[in-house]
């Protein structure tokens, strides 16, 4: 199954997937600047209806609901090309993409299980005129059976016209989706996992002539609660001494959950001759949930230490040699 990316999306901005739906979905910021509230690729947008008490413009749709209970919303259309244009309207879950955590959501004809399969929209299909608006109406529809916590997705509006990547011939869809965060009431539970901290580094024969080192490591959000999680890391080689440290990375922005990302963290320049170890401390925005996972590191060559090694050795038995002669001189 194919995904579908989702970019954070700005005025008149929007990435491009060959082959595959590409999206650009609603802005995180609860305050959004005049003008970005919507999500658009230049040629049309989405964004939730405006509603009474709920200021002129949201950014995205939270949607807050016990099992069993249909929320009522509108979302909004906007052709902001020269012509009419024509686009397919479907509701779909959200996930991470697993490499860089990035906001994604199901290909329409994809298992929904949560936003996805719950949401009905009143039409799933509408033109839209040049330069015009189109408001549709949905219903979600919690199934009393729903779990408790957080459910993101998207309501999408794909563009129904095949175009062509220039100098290809690969046929490319693009979508534009307003985000949904739904949450299920009932008991929350977050949690936080780290995995599988790797340390990678092409070692040099020679100190100093290596290249950059990485350092890769698994965050899962084991609970049902979306998390924003901040990665601490640092590098302590011999006698203590700091070679790496890396505070407050926050990729990806939000951790959806049942969701695992493989994040990649360069570390520029290790020193050329060190090794030690490097501690990997996750933690919620909150802060309430910390975890703490390792793993080793070196940066010279075995080949280097190896030698090193047999100097010390060449070394202490000169000495030792030295000393002894001088005590059979002595005693002579």
């Amino acid at each position: 199954m194919k995904p579908v990316r989702a970019q954070l999306a700005h005025r008149r901005h929007a990435a491009v997937l060959v082959t595959v739906l590409t999206l650009a979905l609603g802005l995180l910021t609860a305050s959004p600047p005049p003008g970005a509230y919507a999500a658009d690729n230049g040629r049309w947008s989405v964004f939730p209806a405006e509603r009474s008490g709920h200021g002129k413009h949201r950014a995205y749709f939270r949607v807050k609901a016990d099992p069993g209970r249909t929320v009522h919303d509108k979302v909004t259309v906007s052709n902001l090309a020269k012509e009419p244009v024509t686009f397919l309207l479907y509701a779909a879950d959200a996930y991470n993409t697993p490499r860089d955590g990035g906001f994604a959501v199901r290909e329409p004809g994809a298992k929904q299980r949560s936003v996805g399969a719950w949401t009905r929209l009143e039409r799933s299909e509408v033109t839209v005129p040049a330069r015009g608006r189109a408001t549709v109406p949905f219903t979600v529809d919690l199934p009393r059976t729903a779990p408790p916590g957080d459910h993101p997705g998207a309501v999408i509006a794909l563009d129904k016209r095949v175009a062509r990547a220039k100098g290809t011939g690969v046929g490319i869809r693009q979508a534009v989706g307003a985000r949904i965060y739904l949450q299920v009431k009932g008991e929350r539970t977050p949690g936080l996992r780290v995995q599988d901290v790797r340390f990678d580094y092409d070692v040099p024969l020679l100190p100093g002539l290596g290249k950059d080192a990485t350092v890769t490591y698994t965050l899962v959000n084991s609970g049902n609660v979306l998390l924003e999680p901040r990665v601490d890391l640092k590098a302590e080689g011999l006698f203590g001494r700091t070679s790496f440290d890396s505070a407050g990375n926050t990729l990806p922005a939000e951790l959806m959950p049942g969701q695992r990302v493989r994040i990649t963290q360069k570390w520029a320049a290790p020193p050329p001759l060190d090794w030690g170890s490097v501690e990997l401390t996750a933690s919620d925005k909150g802060g309430e949930l910390v975890e703490s996972a390792s793993t080793a590191y070196r940066t010279v060559n075995r080949g280097v230490l190896v030698a090193l090694a047999l100097v010390v050795v060449l070394l202490i038995v000169g000495v030792a040699v030295r000393r002894r002669r001088a005590r059979t001189a002595k005693g002579s």
